[in-house]
């Protein structure tokens, strides 16, 4: 029989991987074909990040890479390069997950634009190094800029969806 705390972990699980797909999927709908002149926000990007902040024993490190690695595929990014900036990225949020639990949401907001601004730069100079066609760099900041905005009402959503940070003592049930 499953524990109430495994389940709580496997359906968390199969929630962000749901999610995941759908988002992936709805990127990749041609809604508006030609030229875009500004770029849209990386929501799951944002909705990883939550999810790490909110319950790091649901997300693992793998299961990020793979989706974000699936969503390099599709979406025909340098392979590898951006989940593995991304993963750098969710595993110094969850590191710091702990210390952040107390703080108000302002401070998280923050905390986690300066944390995407070095996952963009860090990508850019890796694109850079190896000599790969980088997008232009306003295009770049205009990226940043939507994916910090969209932040709160990712939030928000999953808070309405029940993805809440864990109550003082229930820490050390879940395994952190």
């Amino acid at each position: 029989m499953i524990g109430p705390a495994h389940r709580r972990r496997l359906i968390g699980r199969s929630v962000f991987i749901g999610l995941a797909l759908l988002l992936l999927f709805a990127r990749l709908l041609p809604i508006s074909p030609g030229h875009v002149a500004t770029p849209g926000p990386d929501l799951l990007l944002c909705l990883t990040l939550a999810w790490v902040l909110r319950r790091p024993d649901q997300v693992p490190v793998l299961l990020i890479a793979a989706t974000i690695l699936l969503e390099d595929v599709l979406l025909m990014r340098p392979v590898g390069l951006w989940a593995a900036v991304v993963v750098m990225g969710s595993e110094a949020a969850r590191a710091r997950e702990a210390r952040w639990r107390e703080q108000p949401f302002m401070v998280e907001w923050l905390r986690v634009a300066l944390l995407l601004a070095a996952m963009m730069l860090g990508c850019r100079l890796a694109m850079a190094l190896f000599l790969v066609p980088q997008p232009p760099l306003g295009q770049v900041a205009l990226h940043l800029l939507a994916t910090v905005a969209a932040y709160p009402p990712v939030v928000l959503a999953a808070h309405l969806l029940g993805l809440r940070r864990p109550a003082p003592g229930e820490g050390e049930a879940v395994g952190y």
